[in-house]
């Protein structure tokens, strides 16, 4: 197994794609454990394979973050007030900044590298596959 910790040097050496099960995609962020090395306030970082279809079951209002998201494979929308912007090139990205409300979708199986900056609470939708 890849994934192991070493706490006594502070590291921790995974796999993406098989950890992003445990936590809706979440590698690293407010929501990991105080005192863990993949506990973040100030970063999350998500790898998640969306399948074809999925999308946010409600918009994101009030975006208090700035994000990046990263196109590995597929095909992804990501929904903005007046601007639908697709990634279907690998490395293909969008960035946007607080204050900017969105949504995503799915368009075939895509894996998305997201990095939102600050890691706060308040954005999960209950009972949600993923954020």
């Amino acid at each position: 197994m890849l994934a192991s910790r070493f706490v006594k040097e502070n590291v921790y050496v995974g796999n993406a794609h098989v950890d992003s099960v445990a936590d809706r995609g979440w590698l690293l962020g407010h929501f990991k454990s105080a005192g863990d090395v993949t506990h973040s306030e100030d970063v999350e970082v998500k790898w998640y394979v969306y399948p074809r279809g999925d999308q946010r079951a409600q918009w994101v209002t009030g975006e208090k973050r700035t994000a990046l998201l990263i196109l590995i494979s597929g095909r992804f929308r990501v929904e903005l007030p007046g601007r639908s912007v697709l990634l279907a090139r690998q490395g293909d990205y969008v960035v946007w900044g607080r204050g900017v409300d969105h949504s995503w979708f799915a368009e075939e199986e895509s894996v998305v590298l997201t990095v939102r900056w600050p890691s706060i609470a308040g954005y999960a939708v209950p009972d949600a596959a993923c954020e």
